[in-house]
């Protein structure tokens, strides 16, 4: 286990870098922070000689800290709440890209980790990456068999570099925990915890094959929009290879209407396929950037690297849809509800209170385009409500908030005027019906007294366990109960108190004289 002290150098090291390109100041001036994390920060600024003037260079000084602190500074994009608005908008430009690894490098990770030479997997495969990120980099290849892949390949050592920062990672969020108040209620523990589970699926490239492949499942029957094929007998660990797609980045606006696709009929598409995977199937690709999506020759939109991946419950997708379409309708008193329902909000405050608080931050936003909206305004309001009404942190909804934003970035580029609101309401309304309609209510209730019928012999057995029939061995009979020595109340406590001095003793002269 790493010392205390080996987190504080590492956290100091890392603090200097922070406090030089100013991205401690929203600490430092946040009255809601804790008194010593503050006064913490304040130092590391005088230790820098940094003033107090100038625009914080989150994304720089994430960047220059290495790549854990990269994947780290693109989490916490995700949690305005807990670094600032300025910080999580900076950090949202996070580019994950790093100087390439020389190819020597790539091909002995791929022959080491297949246990063969790289020509009896591939015929070809290009020297120069296509990309280079903080945890892979991925070259264009051609298989033996003669078909165009993708090969994703772990960087050398990257898994223990990633470790011993998490490790730190955590210990430091432990810390400020500690410290309680508003750091125990955004509950950064659990924002490392889910961080950490990210990145281990990020750090075995089998996982994030298999995520592509549970997608594509899902998706099979969604128009418009698919997953790349993934060639299982040339994936593992460290290596993962994926069909190749030739496609224009969806960001490329100028070049997709040039090729006469139908931007608008784009957007919705993926505003609609994003909905099907979140709410319908419960597992939704979570980076979804402009990188990661491309559009083929018939508008067909694919979406590659999945290592960073979505899920939540049936329950909490009917509370999120219903949360959803109370939102895009103005029903703000069944969306309070449901908070309550899901204990969101404990339940010493009021529903109707809770209620009129959304009422302010829904209302200016119903009706009006994207483009007419202050997304900055709105998560103000949204988390003034969450500290007003003492609201934990809920890690499965910040991770799909984000993806949220990052989707309507998307559309509302293909289509200024598209209105998410009303563009997701008849999905979410239709999903509804089915959900919690007379028929699923009875599909559901008839599930579960089914299950419930088929649990009962196992719980029989069970209870047949726990009390035998008499017969076989005898039981032993009663034994009585004989003080121990050293027990409290015996009167010979003495021995005890004797023994531990005499192994006192002996382990200070083992101690002075291998000293």
């Amino acid at each position: 286990m790493t010392s205390a002290a080996v987190h504080l150098a590492r956290l100091a090291r890392w603090g200097v870098t922070l406090a030089r390109r100013r991205a401690l100041v929203g600490i430092e001036n946040d009255p809601n922070a804790p008194l010593a994390l503050r006064q913490l920060v304040r130092l590391a600024r005088l230790a820098t000689l940094t003033g107090k003037r100038g625009k914080p260079d989150y994304a720089g000084a994430f960047r220059a800290i290495g790549p854990a602190a990269i994947k780290l500074g693109q989490s916490l994009a995700t949690r305005p709440d807990l670094v600032g608005e300025e910080a999580a908008s900076n950090l949202l430009s996070l580019q994950d890209s790093l100087p390439p690894v020389p190819f020597a490098e790539i091909r002995k990770v791929i022959e080491q980790s297949f246990g063969q030479p790289l020509e009896a997997l591939f015929a070809e495969i290009e020297p120069e990456p296509v990309g280079a990120a903080s945890i892979a980099q991925v070259h264009k290849g051609i298989t033996s068999d003669g078909r165009k892949v993708a090969v994703k390949v772990l960087r050398p050592g990257i898994r223990e570099k990633f470790a011993r920062d998490i490790a730190t990672y955590e210990w430091a969020a432990a810390q400020l925990e500690a410290m309680g108040g508003e750091a125990a209620r955004l509950r950064p523990r659990l924002t490392i915890a889910n961080f950490k589970r990210w990145t281990n699926s990020e750090l075995d490239l089998r996982r994030e094959a298999a995520s592509a492949s549970e997608l594509a499942e899902q998706m099979a029957g969604v128009p418009g929009y698919r997953i790349p094929a993934v060639d299982w007998d040339r994936t593992n660990g460290r290596v993962m290879t994926i069909e190749w797609i030739d496609g224009i980045k969806i960001s490329r606006i100028d070049e997709l209407r040039a090729r006469g696709h139908d931007l608008p009929a784009i957007a919705e598409r993926l505003v609609i396929s994003f909905l099907t995977q979140a709410i319908s199937a419960g597992f939704f690709h979570a980076d979804m950037h402009q990188g990661n999506l491309f559009v083929e020759d018939d508008g067909t939109i694919v979406a590659i690297d999945f290592g960073i991946m979505g899920r939540i419950d049936r329950r909490a997708r009917q509370w999120l849809a219903e949360i959803l379409y109370g939102l895009t309708t103005g029903d703000y008193q069944r969306v309070a509800e449901i908070h309550f329902e899901a204990q969101y909000v404990p339940s010493y405050h009021s529903v109707g209170e809770f209620a009129t608080a959304l009422r302010a931050v829904g209302e200016p936003m119903r009706g009006k385009p994207v483009k007419e909206l202050s997304v900055g305004q709105m998560l103000d309001g949204l988390f003034a409500i969450t500290r007003d009404f003492d609201m934990q942190t809920q890690p499965h909804l910040l991770l799909l908030q984000k993806t949220m934003v990052m989707v309507e970035g998307i559309a509302t580029q293909l289509n200024p005027d598209i209105n998410m609101w009303d563009t997701a309401a008849p999905y979410v309304r239709s999903w509804l019906r089915d959900e919690l309609g007379p028929e699923a209510a009875l599909a559901d209730r008839l599930k579960q007294d089914a299950e419930t019928l088929l649990r009962l012999p196992g719980l029989i057995r069970r209870i047949e366990e726990m009390f035998p029939p008499k017969g076989g061995a005898p039981e032993p009979p009663p034994l009585p109960e004989i003080p121990l020595l050293g027990a409290q109340g015996t009167g010979s406590g003495w021995l005890g108190y004797l023994l531990a001095a005499g192994l006192g003793a002996g382990a200070a002269w083992a101690a002075l004289a291998l000293g």
